[in-house]
């Protein structure tokens, strides 16, 4: 697979791995810490187990085998997500594609922490919910959601955002009774990070 701007390691198509068990525990796991959180986060939020993480984390993690996300919008930016697998240089980097543009543009990477630059939650909902049905990747509105939701860096998050991230979370397999705290920490800690970078400003100010 190609990713035009992209030039590093060998890309797979991943989309494919977002059904199977141990997927969204491993993506989303480690933002669940929001520093308030008595409970250590566990792959179970996310309907996993154990064992369904660390089978996933060998797939997600190989570095001959990059799994690339895509999340193509029909009017409008969509993303590309890939893990970096580079020996001892392991990561996630954001891609935005643009219509007018050819090349995908890196605006963040995830080494543990997140560097870069984020989105505000109304574009992270206007990607995930204009999928374009004519080219390849994940049409799903929630899961398209979450694969962008580590972009997220809005000081000012509307009161629906706790309820939509809830209902995508549920819908990718994580159990009703405890779907809203898992939203709720993941949100407490990428709010949290908007609020400490004061030059914060979205890539795609004035997009919309």
């Amino acid at each position: 697979m190609l990713i035009k701007g992209y030039d590093d390691g060998p890309l797979v198509a991943g989309e494919s791995l977002l059904a199977r068990l141990g997927f969204w525990s491993n993506y989303l796991l480690a933002m669940c810490s929001d520093g308030a959180c008595a409970e250590r986060p566990a792959p179970e939020w996310f309907g996993d187990d154990g064992a369904d993480a660390d089978a996933m984390s060998e797939v997600l993690f190989d570095p001959e085998r990059w799994p690339t996300f895509r999340v193509p919008a029909e009017d409008g930016p969509g993303a590309v997500v890939i893990y970096r697998n580079l020996v001892g240089d392991y990561g996630t980097d954001y891609l935005l594609t643009h219509p007018d543009r050819s090349y995908a543009q890196q605006i963040a990477s995830w080494e543990g922490d997140f560097s870069g630059i984020g989105l505000t939650w109304h574009e992270l909902v206007r990607i995930a919910d204009d999928p374009s049905t004519a080219a390849e990747g994940v049409q799903d509105t929630a899961a398209r959601l979450l694969l962008v939701l580590p972009l997220l860096a809005d000081p000012d998050l509307p009161e629906a955002a706790r309820a939509r991230l809830t209902t995508s979370l549920t819908a990718v397999g994580s159990p009703q009774d405890t779907a809203s705290t898992t939203a709720e920490h993941l949100l407490a800690h990428l709010e949290r990070r908007s609020r400490h970078d004061p030059t914060w400003e979205s890539p795609l100010s004035g997009s919309y």
